[in-house]
């Protein structure tokens, strides 16, 4: 059964879950050199993507999407990963598993409003602050009885699968369920 089919059953909630077989083959074919292509540290929006052009000495002279030259320290580079990655559903089988591909995965997997990414073991949610399509009795009945890596990544997934290891293994199971610190006066 194909990625494609699955979706089907999510409804409405699909979009918000799982890119489509297109989408995942459209990464493929985008070009990609691993060797040039970098993140380096910005003010702004934490790393950026940039090309390297030559390093000397321990700097990096780097060129910005929009042209602009910046020489930073070699050891301020991070390692991309290929377009093939990009939105990956579990972001430990990323090749480079750093800070910069962590934050670019969920920036975009957000940015198309798919919530939540695995982590390994864990499960990241980023809250969108308005309400989605996906806590709907479907859905819920679209993750029962479903290991995780058949489904896209959901609290749903999660919470059946403990529930079932608890019936199988007749063994307690837990979840730890965090937010971080808010920063003072901001709600």
């Amino acid at each position: 059964m194909s990625r494609l089919t699955d979706l089907k059953e999510f409804g409405e909630a699909a979009s918000f879950l799982r890119k489509t077989e297109l989408e995942l083959l459209a990464a493929q074919t985008l070009a990609f050199d691993g060797k040039k292509r970098v993140w380096v540290p910005d003010e702004k929006q934490a790393y950026i993507d940039v090309e390297i052009k030559e390093i000397t000495d321990g700097k990096a002279t780097v060129e910005t999407k929009d042209g602009k030259t910046l020489i930073v320290k070699e050891d301020d580079i991070q390692q991309m990963n290929p377009p093939k990655f990009d939105m990956i559903e579990d972001m430990a089988m990323l090749t480079n598993l750093n800070e910069a591909s962590v934050l670019f995965n969920l920036r975009r997997r957000y940015s198309s409003w798919m919530i939540y990414t695995y982590s390994g073991l864990f499960c990241v949610t980023v809250n969108p602050y308005k309400w989605l399509p996906v806590y709907t009795a479907s859905v819920v009945a679209a993750y029962k009885g479903k290991r995780r890596s058949e489904a896209p990544p959901h609290i749903y997934s999660i919470a059946d699968n403990a529930y079932n290891d608890m019936l199988r293994n007749r063994e307690n199971q837990s979840m730890l369920i965090t937010d971080p610190p808010q920063k003072q006066g901001v709600p």
